[in-house]
Parts: C-alpha cells; sequence; structure tokens
C-alpha cells in the first residue's frame, strides 16, 4: 500500500534550505519516493498556513518511514532545521 510524506514549511533561510532540498531528494529518491507536489500554487480553507507545501509519495510506509529515518536523510535535516519551521506526516494510502 502506498504512503505519502506530507510536509507543511515556512522557510526561514533559503539558502540553506536549498541544501536541505538538494540532500532530501537524492534520499527521497533513493527510498523509492517521487513528488507528486512540491511548492506550488495553493489554497489554505482551513488552518494555520506554512507558504511551502511539499507531497511525495512511497511504494510503502515501510519505505517512506526507512527514508525519514537514514543516514542520507538525516544529513538534510541538519540544514532543515537551520532553516525552517515544518509539519511534516507520513500517511498511508488506501
Amino acid at each position: 500500500m502506498k504512503a505519502y510524506w506530507i510536509a507543511h514549511v515556512e522557510v526561514t533561510d533559503s539558502e540553506t534550505y536549498g541544501k536541505y532540498a538538494q540532500l532530501a531528494t537524492q534520499a527521497i529518491e533513493e527510498h523509492g519516493g517521487k513528488f507528486l507536489a512540491r511548492g506550488g500554487r495553493y489554497e489554505l480553507l482551513e488552518g494555520s498556513v506554512k507558504p511551502r507545501n511539499v507531497v511525495a509519495e512511497f511504494p510503502s510506509m515501510e519505505d517512506a518511514l526507512a527514508c525519514y529515518h537514514s543516514e542520507s536523510y538525516a544529513k538534510a535535516l541538519n540544514f532543515s532545521r537551520r532553516s525552517s519551521q515544518r509539519d511534516v506526516m507520513i500517511l498511508e494510502g488506501i
């Protein structure tokens, strides 16, 4: 069953966040993930806004979790933590 990595992000340092995005992309692709939405236009209907929204699809929940907990993604997180405020979740599909 597919799983979806969903992130709502407020970037506070775009240069450092760019380094995160580059490393995160590699880690996600290494674990079979592909981006379905990355930035782009959105309309907030309820809740609080974070202007960058990302959705990545993985073959399974296990693949998505393995990516998040991988060494390659840990390197990316070092840049993200210094350059953004995020809400991240992994949601299993139906």
